[in-house]
């Protein structure tokens, strides 16, 4: 058997028009991610993997060698002394401060948990919060191996001004070794590299839009839709021009982005002397018109292609599963399930392909003690050897006939169309790249080169990504500016005054309020685990957990729902199983802060003392408790949950955090006459 795997290194363009970066996403995955993963890969021998690092993270990544806080909003307010700050610039700081993945990256640290659950601080505490969030954000290479880095985690607290400048020289210095790392490990033999067409657009769209429909009838795509083959072939064009000119080779093969593939953009990628492509396996089946998941496991040419077929059910189990085990036991299982590959075909090409930064934040240790026991379990086997996708070049390859069109989700296109949000983001791109078909011949080379250049940042998948409610994010407001600024500067660039329709924002002011309704009046319902006590429930709170998370984080866990809310004497909680699973977790483990009170619930006993607290609880259709609350000193708690199944946590609750519930609230700010 052969495995690889290709771990896909990408964000969008956080760039506005004057090259300054609105949101800090490439510099805080480079301390956490960009280094520990092909690092993690190098601690042990015989292991070999694919690393797709695609254009804008490259363009975006050299910004921040020096000076990064002239570069980036967010960094030059987080440099500077509180005291500088204006109140609006001081609170999105503050926000985006409090956003780290709470259990395992704030968590860790006393002193942020102790300042996450604060609503103001001071400029001292500011200061601290910042250089907490900023540790919190290193990877296991640099808490482990940089001097800098531990001595700061050591101090534990009491940070100055001058800690965030050291800080930020030493994480500067860091992250513009990250691609030379790269390049040694290539020369080394133990990465290949490849890259993603230059904005991550999704090709088959700009190709063709009757591909969403081929995908999935029901798709509704815009009627105004135009082919935007030359840009399709400038975005494939120009990202080899990047990649030759940042490693000084050209990448033999890329991944699409989001895997998505049709015809006329692998017949692109052929022309453009790509050697091979990768996608995922839904797009193989509907090619065969088969379901028999053995077909995925050899290389295929199509034309003169060589395409990958990702496995996705092993795939997602490292994405998203993993996490919720202990590292070993996680390692042992996806090597179990290699087993029975191995065992009925032997010659096997297994894909292994994922996101290779958003998971890792889930994980402990940023996923350090699972590669570990994962690679290490590899490194035993004598029927599996890792190879690179570069290498599986040299494996015989089956002819593939047809290709159908598809993406790595669902095999479809809905993702990024579809959605009244995302159809009407296209339907300004479409108006705009019109309105530059009848300017542009009155333009100089100059300015055709800079609107070129907008045009392919606005055609990046992850701004339609966003858009709809398919996906939640605290910032879809400055996506979507991002998204209209590019179409903006287009109109201004041609001396052309921009239409009405592009100053008014696609994405509706979603947060986490759209998916956490606060409690409306006094409740006393009845736990007896029952649905049928609806109405008992009637103005409590809700958190809805289906909604919080997008695809990628498809199984966060089996709680769909929360229900919550208060009278007198108790807190009232009842936990909605998703597909009405009765024995969806064996306990749950409870945190109630500033009480400093946690304990476990035990869904086999009705009544449990948590420190000096009763805990009433039933679970059948699902999980009711209340908690006794006369004994809490405090005016308002800070609460979350684990769930437990087989002493293993499968879900963390609420997903956005923690659970702020003021006692004795007379809920006066919702009455209306």
């Amino acid at each position: 058997m052969k495995l690889n795997f290709l771990w896909h290194m990408h964000q969008p363009d956080y760039r506005d028009a004057s090259g300054i970066m609105q949101m800090p996403w490439v510099f805080l995955h480079a301390i956490k991610d960009y280094y520990d993963m092909p690092w993690m890969v190098a601690q042990v021998d015989g292991i070999k993997a694919t690393f797709n690092i695609t254009p804008p993270l490259i363009t975006q990544l050299e910004l921040y060698y020096e000076h990064s806080h002239t570069k980036d909003k967010f960094l030059s307010l987080w440099y500077a002394n509180p005291t500088q700050l204006q109140e609006d610039d001081r609170n999105w700081l503050i926000k985006i401060c409090k956003t780290p993945q709470y259990e395992r990256m704030i968590n860790p640290l006393p002193r942020f948990v102790q300042l996450h659950a604060m609503e103001h601080y001071n400029n001292a505490e500011l200061i601290e919060l910042e250089v907490l969030f900023m540790l919190a954000w290193c990877g296991t290479y640099l808490k482990t191996q940089n001097p800098t880095i531990k001595a700061l985690i050591q101090k534990t607290s009491g940070f100055t001004q001058e800690d965030k400048i050291v800080l930020l020289l030493e994480l500067e210095q860091f992250v513009s070794k990250i691609f030379a790392y790269y390049k040694e490990l290539h020369v080394k033999g133990i990465v290949a590299l490849a890259t993603t067409p230059l904005n991550h657009p999704i090709l088959p769209l700009l190709l063709d839009m009757n591909n969403a429909i081929a995908a999935n009838p029901s798709t509704n795509i815009p009627t105004q839709h135009i082919c935007l083959r030359d840009d399709a072939l400038m975005q494939v064009q120009k990202a080899q021009e990047l990649f030759v000119e940042k490693f000084g080779f050209k990448a033999r093969g890329f991944w699409p982005a989001e895997g998505a593939v049709d015809v006329k953009s692998a017949e692109i990628f052929r022309s453009s002397n790509l050697e091979w492509i990768a996608t995922d396996e839904a797009i193989l089946l509907k090619s065969l018109h088969v379901n028999d998941k053995n077909h995925i496991y050899v290389p295929y040419d199509f034309n003169g292609l060589k395409i990958y077929f990702r496995d996705h059910y092993l795939s997602d189990l490292i994405g998203f599963e993993y996490r919720y085990k202990n590292e070993q036991t996680a390692a042992d299982d996806f090597v179990s399930r290699l087993q029975r590959i191995q065992d009925t075909n032997p010659q096997a090409l297994v894909s292994v392909i994922l996101d290779g930064e958003n998971a890792w934040e889930f994980y402990e240790q940023n996923a350090y003690k699972f590669f570990m026991a994962l690679y290490t379990s590899l490194q035993k086997l004598s029927w599996c050897e890792l190879i690179t996708m570069d290498e599986a070049l040299s494996l015989p390859a089956t002819k593939l006939d047809t290709l159908a069109s598809g993406s790595w989700i669902h095999g479809e296109f809905n993702t990024w169309v579809g959605h009244k949000e995302k159809t009407r983001a296209w339907e300004l791109l479409f108006v705009a790249k019109k309105d530059y078909e009848y300017h542009k011949n009155d333009l100089d080379e100059k300015t055709i080169q800079q609107i070129t250049h907008h045009f392919l940042a606005a055609e990046c998948s992850d701004w339609f990504w966003w858009y709809g409610d398919d996906h939640f994010s605290d910032f879809s407001t400055e996506f979507d500016a991002l998204f209209r600024s590019h179409l903006i500067d287009i109109y201004l660039l041609m001396q052309v005054t921009p239409p009405a329709d592009f100053f008014i924002p696609i994405a509706k002011n979603k947060s986490v309020q759209n998916f956490w309704i606060q409690p409306q009046s006094d409740i006393s319902p009845r736990i007896d685990g029952k649905r049928d006590s609806f109405f008992e429930w009637i103005g409590c709170g809700v958190v809805d957990e289906s909604r919080i998370f997008s695809t990628m984080d498809k199984v966060r866990g089996p709680v769909k729902r929360i229900l919550y809310g208060q009278d007198a004497q108790k807190i009232y909680f009842a936990f909605e199983p998703d597909g009405g699973d009765q024995c969806f977790a064996s306990a749950i483990n409870i945190f109630i802060e500033p009480e400093q009170i946690q304990g476990t619930i035990y869904l086999d006993k009705q009544d449990i003392r948590v420190d000096n607290l009763t805990i009433h609880t039933t679970c059948k259709e699902c999980l009711e408790f209340s908690i006794e609350k006369t004994k809490l000193d405090s005016s308002e708690i800070s609460i979350r949950f684990e769930v437990l199944k087989n002493g293993q946590i499968i879900q963390t609750l609420p997903g956005f955090g923690i659970l702020k519930i003021t006692l004795n609230d007379d809920y006066s700010h919702n009455w209306f006459v």
